[in-house]
């Protein structure tokens, strides 16, 4: 029979690359509480019209990606491609609408995409998200933007990425964008790939997102949003860039960030770095005025964002260090009583402890050299009937002995 493999796009996290994945959602997690942000989880998959309502028709989310199945109740089931549209449901379906807003959401878990694995991209993935959900202040775009600058701070790979933002402007400002877009591309259409041909009837903003390189050089003299904002909106955008420089995040302005669903508006954002090639976002989100209503709750503005795991573990500098254990070696079978006593007061002290299941002492010392174990503790019957454990410092190649209450202590 043929070896089995992990599915294509999916990968086994072990050893380092879990430390990794580990470290990065575990400083989110750290991070996000500081600011006052609780942890949700949501189910890996939800009924399909969560994303085909909250992603759009036109998204290539939902054209092309999702892992949709229909169960033996034969209804029409999604692994989830993203968590945003889950967490406004989530909100939602337990009555949280009116009550104790903005709520402040971390998250963080698998999400599911059917799309070509490459660097740092795989069908199933991990994020890290946050949201404030009925907040219309620019202080709360402004906020989740710092916190996830202090995320990448505290994870140390704020160093060569770079923060940069736009904004969608309101309804008034996108409509207006909008006929700019249309009557440009219009004039270019023949030029335009079939893809943008499709986008220039259903959405015109996503044209601004092609990768083709014909594309891409007739993007370059479209029209900029801040050409069309209104007041409200140019007055919005001013006070989130305000309190970005009051929170000491730097950032640099780029007019061609967007979002090609209709309920998003005001910030857009990412955080890109050059270090992972040409796909170099790492961190992205903005402000979504209408998504919990497309949920079927009652207007509640927005803003949140969400990062890859994989991406961000790649840029981490070092992998986290497996913790080193104390390995327990008793000598003769007469020991093993008292070793498993020692063994559980070192764990209960908060030291990392092994014991080899068999084998002699040379054998239970060559596994604890294997494990990388920092010291040994070994008890024979003299050593019992002494009340001591002979302490073996396997760094210094030092040994002591040590008074069996002491052991705990000696080595926390």
């Amino acid at each position: 029979m043929t070896a089995l493999q992990p599915v294509r796009g999916t990968r086994d996290l072990i050893g380092e690359e879990f430390r990794r994945h580990h470290a990065v959602a575990e400083a989110a997690r750290r991070t996000s509480a500081l600011y006052g942000f609780e942890e949700w989880a949501t189910p890996i998959f939800e009924d399909t019209r969560v994303f085909s309502r909250g992603l759009g028709d036109s998204s290539d989310v939902v054209m092309k990606e999702m892992y949709s199945f229909t169960d033996r109740g034969g209804d029409s089931l999604t692994l989830r491609p993203e968590m945003t549209a889950g967490v406004c449901r989530a909100l939602v379906s337990n009555g949280l609408t009116q009550t104790n807003l903005p709520r402040k959401v971390f998250y963080a878990g698998p999400m599911f995409r059917y799309e070509r694995p490459q660097k740092g991209r795989y069908r199933q993935f991990h994020q890290i998200g946050i949201e404030v959900l009925g907040a219309a202040e620019p202080l709360a775009d402004a906020e989740v933007i710092a916190c996830g600058w202090d995320i990448l701070v505290a994870l140390g790979v704020s160093d060569g990425t770079v923060l940069e933002i736009n904004t969608l402007g309101d309804t008034e400002s996108r409509d207006a964008y909008r006929a700019a877009l249309v009557a440009y591309f219009s004039a270019h259409r023949e030029a335009l790939s079939h893809d943008s041909r499709v986008r220039l009837e259903k959405n015109p903003l996503r044209i601004l997102d092609s990768k083709d390189e014909g594309d891409r050089a007739i993007i370059a003299g479209a029209p900029v949003i801040g050409d069309h904002l209104t007041e409200a909106a140019a007055s919005f955008y001013a006070a989130v860039k305000a309190h970005l420089v009051r929170f000491g995040v730097p950032f640099r302005e780029n007019p061609r960030i967007v979002r090609g669903l209709d309920y998003y508006s005001h910030t857009a954002f990412e955080f890109v770095t050059d270090r992972l090639g040409a796909q170099g976002t790492v961190m992205a989100g903005g402000r979504y005025n209408g998504l919990v209503e497309e949920m079927g709750g009652p207007p509640t503005p927005s803003v949140g964002w969400a990062a890859g795991i994989e991406r961000l573990s790649m840029l981490l500098p070092a992998a986290p260090e497996a913790a080193r254990p104390v390995a327990v070696i008793p000598v003769g079978d007469a020991a093993e009583a008292a070793a498993l006593d020692v063994l559980q007061a070192l764990r209960r002290a908060g030291v990392v402890a092994e014991i080899a299941y068999r084998g002699n002492l040379k054998r239970r010392m060559e596994r604890a050299n294997r494990i990388g174990a920092r010291a040994a503790v070994i008890l024979g019957d003299e050593e019992i009937a002494a009340g001591v454990a002979q302490v073996r410092d396997l760094d210094a190649g030092t040994q002591e002995k040590v008074p069996l209450p002491e052991v705990p202590g000696r080595l926390a």
